[in-house]
């Protein structure tokens, strides 16, 4: 059943006005955006440790990223790679959108970031000292380090922010579900700014043999930027990969009074879950499907009004087959006329930054009137029968786009983006 949202304060809207990225083809927003629109893989042989006598050798990496270009030296020694790359992306964010903190506003200013590994590769790294080392060598900045809310703690206090500071980890859904939440706080008049998006970095040998073992990555270790292949009937699994993505989200009065530019407007959202599996989706969709209903309807638009997909397209069999029933079963006849954008072709799976980074992509895409492709289509699959902007970018005005994040556990997280009125 589709519901329909009680009336919302109209001058209480959620609109974007800075955003900074660290992701796999790009360091910053419009090297990230030029080389998505052209199509570029960031995907290659890790790096971070020797892959040799492993299953899987290929991630979607951040390159050239030195946390002290954007952290004091002492304090990045302190944090997670996950936090760091949130941080930098949070910097860029916030100098982008032209938003001064200080103690005029430091109240009411939130942090919203989301993750869905945290540190967890300190975790294996502590260990290893730990057993190698002893115990004494074991770090003592360790477990502050590895909580998944730590990310959004350094935003908070690299840039003296005092609201609210808030992590919510959805596996794979984790970096839409930081745009509903902001949108709601914005809505309900908790703060005019709030500082938003997902991070994560795992790349560790563990984590690639259990979901190796799990048959969920890629093992196209000859042919690295060919493996993510969402929706395409070759595809064989996901690539893991690493990023970070942050928007500045303010209420419009208050981006309006300070003169900011406003990019896009996040109209509205909704979660579900699918009460399924720990880690399929339900085939059916349903939680999927109707968390896109809702998340239109919570936008106060209608589904004829939604022009583009960002979808979750992880390169999975089953995800990808399930993700295209449910947004047939959401959108109906209309699903044939919408332009569906698989952005994991070319940075990966990043989990917690996924949503995030379609998110980036889905204000550029209104910002540019450009809707990039899903790379390394060539064999179309019968169960994939919608349009998924095959290995070209496309110049089409976008007006209103949906983001899809969907998560391990059947955690599901919609958010809408559109042009502001």
């Amino acid at each position: 059943m589709v519901r329909t949202p009680p009336p919302r304060d109209p001058t209480r809207r959620a609109v974007v006005t800075g955003m900074g990225a660290m992701t796999p083809i790009g360091n910053d927003v419009e090297t990230f955006w030029a080389n998505l629109t052209a199509g570029v893989s960031g995907v290659g042989r890790i790096t971070q440790y020797d892959p040799a006598a492993e299953e899987v050798q290929i991630a979607a990496e951040v390159k050239g990223f030195d946390p002290r270009d954007w952290i004091d030296f002492k304090a990045a020694r302190r944090m997670s790679r996950f936090s760091q790359l949130a941080v930098a992306a949070a910097r860029q964010a916030i100098d982008a959108s032209g938003l001064q903190i200080g103690d005029h506003n430091r109240d009411d200013v939130a942090v919203v970031i989301n993750t869905g590994g945290g540190g967890i590769g300190d975790v294996a790294l502590g260990e290893q000292v730990f057993l190698s080392q002893g115990g004494k060598r074991v770090s003592p900045f360790m477990v502050p380090m590895l909580s998944p809310s730590m990310a959004a703690c350094q935003v908070s206090i690299q840039n003296g922010i005092r609201g609210p500071v808030i992590t919510s980890v959805a596996a794979c859904a984790s970096g839409v579900q930081a745009f509903v939440e902001a949108q709601r706080l914005i809505e309900h008049g908790d703060v005019d700014v709030v500082i938003t998006g997902g991070t994560e970095s795992a790349i560790l040998p563990v984590a690639f043999a259990a979901l190796a073992n799990m048959g969920a990555l890629s093992k196209r270790n000859d042919e690295p930027e060919r493996a993510s292949r969402p929706f395409d009937a070759g595809r064989d699994g996901f690539v893991f990969g690493e990023a970070a993505g942050v928007c500045v989200i303010e209420a419009i009065e208050h981006a309006e009074a300070r003169g900011a530019t406003i990019l896009a407007e996040v109209g509205g959202g909704w979660l579900t879950g699918d009460a399924f599996h720990i880690s399929a989706p339900d085939p059916s969709g349903y939680g999927a499907t109707i968390a896109m209903q809702r998340a239109v309807r919570d936008a106060h638009l209608e589904m004829e009004q939604v022009e583009v997909v960002m979808a979750h397209g992880t390169s999975t069999p089953l995800n990808d087959a399930t993700e295209t029933r449910a947004i047939r079963a959401a959108f109906g006849a209309h699903a044939d006329r919408l332009a569906v954008s698989a952005n994991k072709s070319m940075v990966g799976h990043t989990l917690g930054a996924a949503g995030a980074l379609s998110g980036l992509a889905a204000v550029l895409a209104i910002r540019d009137g450009v809707v990039p492709p899903t790379i390394n289509q060539e064999t179309p699959d019968p169960e994939c029968d919608l349009d998924y902007v095959p290995n070209v970018a496309r110049r089409a005005a976008v007006n209103v786009a949906i983001v899809n994040g969907f998560g391990f556990g059947g955690q599901n997280a919609v958010a809408v983006f559109h042009r502001p009125a």
